[in-house]
This record gives C-alpha cells, sequence and structure tokens, in this order.
C-alpha cells in the first residue's frame, strides 16, 4: 500500500509541475489563478497521502484543511483584485467579444 500512496505522491508532483507551468507562462490572469488553484488542490491531496504514509493522519489532515482554507480565500481575493483591476474584462473581451449592433 505505501508503494502505491509513493507512486500517486510522485505523480500528484508531477502534475503540480505541468501547473506550475500554467501558473508561471499562462497567457492570461485567468489561466495563472486557475494555475495555482490546482497547485493548491494538489498540495491538499499530497499532504494527506504523505500523513497516512508517516501514520500521522490526524494532523496532517488538519494543515491540509486549513491549507484548502487558505488557498481558498487567496484565490478568491486574486480574482478579485484583478476583477476590480480589469484584468478580468479585458481577457473577457478577448475571448468572447461583444458584438455592437449599431
Amino acid at each position: 500500500m505505501h508503494g502505491f500512496l509513493l507512486g500517486a505522491a510522485l505523480f500528484l508532483i508531477l502534475l503540480m509541475a505541468l501547473s506550475l507551468y500554467r501558473a508561471a507562462y499562462g497567457p492570461t490572469v485567468v489561466d495563472r489563478l486557475v494555475g495555482a488553484n490546482a497547485i493548491g488542490s494538489k498540495t491538499v491531496v499530497l499532504l494527506i497521502i504523505i500523513g497516512h504514509l508517516f501514520s500521522r493522519e490526524d494532523m496532517f489532515v488538519d494543515i491540509a484543511l486549513a491549507y484548502a482554507m487558505l488557498n481558498f480565500i487567496a484565490v478568491l481575493a486574486a480574482s478579485r483584485y484583478f476583477h476590480k483591476r480589469k484584468g478580468l474584462d479585458a481577457v473577457e473581451e478577448e475571448i468572447t467579444p461583444r458584438i455592437h449592433w449599431d
């Protein structure tokens, strides 16, 4: 069982590296936010796997829950900040241009 969990943890680390690339080089602000959120979600699962490998599920689950709440609040704050700066509106215009019927 430990071998399977270790393999799953290594696979999650690989997926986190791909999400890190998306968060660093994403073409839009939304891509960067999604990449950062994906890294946070995978980190929560990785913390729970590490807790099981060290037989300390109780401590690592608490840490994972606190990290998940902080990640959620950070992504909400960042998306609200970029929305207020009109960064997300400009991206939305690029993706779905509005048709003006003059």
